[in-house]
């Protein structure tokens, strides 16, 4: 049986009869891949490269979702059978998700795009934080015991670099009101496994990988603060999604999606510095 994804965040959805993707009960996330544009195409062919590519590192094939191949489904629009994507689904393990999708990258276009598409993509990158910071944030959801903090997409759209900041800390906080407390940072964004670990893990990677260029690619955060609620310890992860738009990388570093990722970092450590220096005050 498949079914519409509950916690996805961001891109199309399969509601209100559109075509978008869906998942079933055994860990599978199905994308629909597009008829009229290159952009399934594209999709695709990276997925077949990257599972062959034996120049990939095994440490960092774990932030990719696993491809299992194409499958011929029924299409959510029913518009009838479409060839989708069968990927993993990452939220399959988790039970009350908090999610944050962020798109990486100062530049979301790409040169061999048509024109119209590199408009729409420049207007969309002035006018939110991609330039400014060299990322967005393209959706979220936050758990808490009321429910799921989820806000729309022309809030999330309008965000600045101080909403942002609020964010990653609403992220890791028994609240999302206008104080979080960043009472999961340490545990969450901090320690050897943690969401900064993984961040640089991947960073080190992107100084050095000259195959791909990831274009309008975002990275995945998410972790059950449930668990934390409930006094269990969970488990975070980050993963990268979105491969519409990845391009040959010739040879050249991906400076582009280097100095977002490099920025985005940034802002995840200023929450654990704000959080150990507040620590601090409370000892003197």
């Amino acid at each position: 049986m498949l079914k519409v994804p509950e916690h996805q965040v961001a891109g199309r959805q399969a509601i209100d009869g559109k075509l978008g993707p869906l998942i079933d009960n055994s860990g599978h996330f199905y994308k629909p891949l597009q008829d009229d544009d290159e952009r399934g195409t594209r999709e695709l062919t990276f997925y077949h490269s990257f599972s062959s590519n034996t120049r990939i590192p095994h440490h960092i094939r774990r932030f990719f979702p696993v491809f299992h191949g194409t499958q011929l489904l029924k299409a959510s629009d029913r518009s009838g059978l479409r060839p989708h994507l069968v990927l993993q689904d990452i939220t399959s393990d988790h039970l009350n998700p908090s999610i944050l999708d962020i798109k990486i990258g100062s530049r979301t276009w790409y040169l061999e795009a048509s024109n119209d598409y590199i408009q729409n993509c420049f207007h969309r990158d002035k006018t939110t934080t991609t330039v400014s910071l060299g990322f967005r944030i393209c959706g979220l959801q936050i758990y808490n015991e009321s429910g799921f903090w989820k806000p729309g997409r022309k809030l999330v759209r309008n965000f600045t670099a101080d909403d942002v900041r609020s964010v990653l800390r609403k992220f890791v906080s028994s609240n999302v009101g206008p104080e979080p407390d960043c009472c999961f940072a340490g545990s969450v964004y901090g320690g050897c496994d943690g969401i900064l670990e993984r961040l640089l893990e991947l960073k080190t990677w992107f100084e050095d990988q000259t195959m791909y260029h990831f274009r309008s690619c975002s990275v995945l955060l998410l972790f059950d603060k449930e668990s934390f609620l409930r006094g269990k310890t969970p488990f975070a992860e980050v993963k990268l999604i979105d491969f519409a738009h990845v391009v040959d990388g010739n040879g050249v570093i991906d400076h582009n999606f280097l100095g977002g990722l490099c920025s985005f970092i940034k802002f995840v450590s200023q929450v654990l510095a704000d959080l150990k220096g507040s620590t601090m005050e409370d000892k003197i």
